[in-house]
């Protein structure tokens, strides 16, 4: 065995160099690690200190190799080694002087520095980690603010647009407390208004959707509370001191609603949810104040649709009184004119229906027959003109019938054609009258009305006829249905809708009043019936009745 065979053993790379700088030996490990060693020359150029050396113009300086053998005493350094594949590889060098020859030892520490720096960029990936997370944490918490406040927001946005939407207090409440009720979670909540004596009364729950009317008091602090008008959070066992206690603590929040000063009412929330709401606090303070404001305005809005609502109903009460006192009025003049007409031609007309029945006799006596002849047919004339007058007279004064004011059984057919004898000036040279009359039992009304329904109707459908027509008069009876239904052949109604209002005319000025027609209504519906209308410009108009007759 050599004498420098021992560092075989080395796990680390040995080479022996003697004092001219040649080399006399070199380990196995060292020719495994640096297989491409030449000489000491080309392997000194290959070596490096692995920090920068000291400025200097010696070029002996910057060789780690060099230095170690120069050095008189033991020599260490921290060396870079650049391999022929341009591999770096770390190396801590150690050198021993001993007698001629200086052995330097080679020991690998390429793997604990990677370790090291592998380390290093660990821990300071560590540290961004950790920085990473905490500013993560603090993301999580500004978003779950961001959220909460939104939602917050999107809340006194939802009531704002109910509010907006809509002027009915119910719903206003309803949908606030629904939205309250989803905003925390909660298993219940409700609005307690307060009365005239300041005692709180639920009027309207959320989630249950059932009407309430209880009256509930709270507990000291909570008044107090609810007096200074703020918004606030505790926890309780009791909503109100009436109330059951519950089998665990629960939040409540308490809203007091106020408009200006006065104290409106109350929202309650109560949740199982253990998290505090003081964020929400100042977000619901202006719920308070619309809600506030809402209820105020939209119980205005109901008081003035009741009044509203109540003068319109007396308002047609007036007009329904005046119709009435106006067509009394009228058929009581009727009636008296009528009665003094009719006791007018009563006089004269006896004296002429005396003298008829004495020409009569006189004429028997005449012996020239021509003349005879000529007197008896001018005494028929005068005759038939007398017992047409007493029908005329007749029909009007059944037409009136001032007389008549309770119901009565009465032929409506008949009553028809007594209508028409009256009007018949009217329709004379102008106007055919078709009548289909269906076979009606009698019918128990107010035939007075009626026929003045009839002549409305009839004398409406004469004027609407410019030159010659056609009125056509049907009647049936069905399922206790009286119908009667008068078609013309006249101009038809530009505003059909508007016929049946108190003062509408499609009359010219001075001729028509406008009251017929709703006047006729009004008799109509005294018999609980109805009357329609169907109409065309230029081909017509028909009018409908019905009337129930039990």
């Amino acid at each position: 065995m050599g004498k420098f065979d021992i560092f075989n053993k080395f796990n680390s790379a040995v080479l022996v160099v003697d004092e001219k700088q040649v080399v006399v030996y070199k380990n196995n490990v060292f020719k495994r690690i640096f297989p491409d060693f030449i000489d000491l020359e080309k392997f000194c150029h290959k070596l490096n200190y692995s920090v920068c050396a000291l400025v200097s113009n010696d070029v002996d300086v910057h060789s780690p190799i060099l230095q170690a053998l120069k050095s008189p005493q033991d020599f260490s350094a921290h060396i870079l080694y650049q391999s022929s594949s341009n591999d770096y590889f770390y190396y801590d060098l150690a050198s021993t002087k001993k007698g001629k020859y200086t052995t330097l030892v080679f020991t690998d520490v390429t793997a604990k520095i990677a370790l090291e720096k592998a380390i290093s960029k660990n821990l300071i990936l560590q540290k961004k980690i950790t920085l990473a997370e905490i500013d993560n944490k603090n993301l999580s918490k500004i978003k779950q603010q961001a959220q909460s406040q939104a939602m917050k927001l999107l809340l006194l946005n939802n009531i704002s647009n109910i509010i907006r939407g809509s002027v009915d207090t119910s719903k206003i409440l309803t949908s606030a407390l629904d939205e309250l009720a989803q905003l925390f979670a909660a298993f219940r909540a409700f609005y307690a208004v307060y009365s005239k004596d300041m005692a709180a009364y639920i009027i309207n729950e959320s989630l249950q959707k059932k009407d309430i009317s209880k009256k509930i008091t709270f507990d000291k602090n909570t008044e107090e509370a609810i007096i200074r008008g703020k918004v606030f959070c505790s926890s309780c066992i009791k909503e109100y001191i009436e109330a059951k206690p519950f089998n665990e603590l629960v939040q409540r929040v308490v809203i007091p609603i106020y408009h200006m000063n006065y104290k409106i009412g109350v929202i309650v929330v109560s949740t199982k949810q253990k998290t505090k709401f003081d964020d929400a606090l100042e977000v619901l303070d202006g719920v308070s104040t619309q809600l506030g404001n809402a209820i105020i305005q939209a119980e205005l809005y109901e008081k003035n649709s009741r009044m509203v609502k109540e003068l319109t109903r007396t308002l047609k009460e007036l007009q329904e009184t005046q119709l009435k006192l106006i067509n009394s009025e009228k058929m009581a003049s009727l009636g008296q004119l009528v009665a003094g007409v009719a006791h007018e031609i009563n006089t004269p007309i006896a004296s002429i229906k005396s003298n008829n029945e004495i020409t009569t006799k006189l004429i028997a006596r005449i012996k020239d027959e021509e003349v005879a002849e000529l007197l008896k047919e001018v005494n028929n004339i005068d005759k038939e003109a007398i017992e047409r007058i007493n029908r005329l007279v007749i029909s009007l004064r059944k037409f009136v019938r001032l007389d008549e004011a309770d119901l009565q059984e009465a032929n409506i057919n008949k009553e028809l054609d007594l209508t028409l004898d009256l009007i018949r000036h009217e329709t004379k040279n102008k106007v055919v009258i078709i009548k289909n009359y269906g076979d009606i039992p009698p019918i128990k009304c107010y035939p007075n009305m009626l026929n003045q329904v009839f002549m409305n109707l009839l004398v409406n459908a004469v004027q609407a006829i410019d030159t010659v027509g056609e009125i056509t008069i049907d009647t049936s009876y069905k399922d206790n249905n009286l119908v009667v239904k008068i078609k013309d052949t006249g101009c038809g109604i530009k505003e059909p809708e508007k016929i049946f209002f108190a003062g509408y005319t499609t009359k010219g000025v001075g001729v028509g009043t406008g009251l017929g027609l709703a006047i006729s209504q009004k008799i109509i519906e005294k018999h609980n019936g109805k009357i329609d209308v169907k109409t065309k410009i230029n081909e017509g108009s028909e009018f409908i009745i019905t009337i129930p007759s039990k």
